[in-house]
């Protein structure tokens, strides 16, 4: 089975809230364990009225303690909203609380606007230039390094540490560091196939792996149909437009027709941010995903849904699952 896993934003849908939407994360998770998922990554996100997964480490402890073998973290923890070593006390109580289930995703993005990242601040001081310098220090933290403060708990435990990225800068350092590289293709594609490329010829092997390995997010809106996949995915087209017009909302119910309703500019503003997405029937959804494996040698792919109707976006992963089976990783890789 080609590795999946699953990326939720934990989404506030319209004409519900956040405790809801904690319930559905949690009936995801589970479901995606069945199903074969291999991980479950909730993503840090601040002052968006249509996301619940701002306390990242704090919701990834309610997945975790209500499944039973899917690994869960963050994609990711937003690393300059933080100091390292809050993060090396949270993950490392994570990881003695579920051992060797845990994931840690960093990204030096603030995961919001400038006045919520205002907010945000640990210090007047922190700047998200000083990523890896803070990326070694909390590795450090883990390692136990005498030099540093003692993270207890935390030091001597593995928890495993992902770079994320959507430029060119996460790929340099994923590579120098020996880490693994997860890029954000499902929102942000423009500079994915560069990245990957100067994560693949520039990799160090490290103590944490050999060999360089990409995880990418893809959108995927499965249904019975592919005219009732465009219609759910137009709660999360909908959305990508109403944030970049500086209309962030709740995850809007779906719209028939939606595509034709929009103007040019609009078409254009979904045709960049979401290219990397399979939308149809199963048929459709395996033919999409296999050729961007293809294009892309992805080593796994990190699915994203945000469907308004829980049940739907629930059979929509389920899909996903049942086609991996038919899925196989690109067989002539890049030196």
């Amino acid at each position: 089975m080609y590795p999946l896993s699953i990326l939720d934003l934990s989404p506030i849908a319209e004409g519900s809230d956040a405790a809801q939407s904690f319930r559905n994360s949690l009936s995801l998770a589970q479901h995606g364990e069945s199903w074969g998922y291999r991980r479950y990554w909730l993503a840090e996100h601040h002052g968006m009225p249509g996301i619940a997964s701002a306390a990242t480490a704090v919701l990834i402890g309610h997945i975790a303690g209500g499944t039973n073998k899917i690994r869960v973290g963050a994609g990711g923890i937003m690393l300059p909203n933080h100091a390292p070593l809050v993060i090396a006390e949270q993950f490392g109580t994570l990881e003695s609380l579920y051992p060797g289930r845990i994931d840690l995703g960093l990204g030096r993005a603030p995961g919001s606007d400038q006045r919520t990242a205002r907010a945000l601040r640990r210090n007047l001081a922190s700047d998200a230039d000083e990523f890896p310098q803070d990326v070694e220090e909390l590795m450090a933290y883990f390692a136990g390094d005498t030099r540093f403060v003692r993270a207890v708990p935390g030091a001597g435990l593995s928890v495993p540490v992902w770079i994320l990225g959507s430029s060119l800068f996460g790929a340099q350092l994923a590579a120098a560091m020996g880490l693994p590289y997860a890029f954000a293709s499902h929102f942000a594609p423009q500079q994915m196939m560069q990245a990957i490329e100067i994560y693949r010829a520039t990799f160090r092997p490290s103590a944490q792996l050999d060999k360089p390995y990409v995880m990418l997010g893809f959108n995927v809106f499965a249904a019975d149909s592919d005219d009732e996949a465009y219609y759910r995915a137009s709660s999360a087209q909908q959305a990508f437009i109403n944030l970049r017009s500086g209309r962030p909302a709740k995850l809007p119910l779906p719209v028939h027709g939606f595509l034709q309703k929009i103007g040019p500019q609009e078409h254009t503003l979904l045709e960049q941010v979401l290219s990397c997405s399979a939308i149809g029937a199963p048929d459709t959804i395996t033919e999409k995903m296999q050729a961007f494996i293809e294009r892309t040698g992805a080593d796994e792919l990190m699915i994203t849904a945000q469907i308004h109707d829980h049940a739907a976006r629930l059979h929509s992963y389920e899909i996903a699952a049942s086609v991996a089976g038919t899925l196989h990783p690109r067989i002539n890789m890049p030196e």
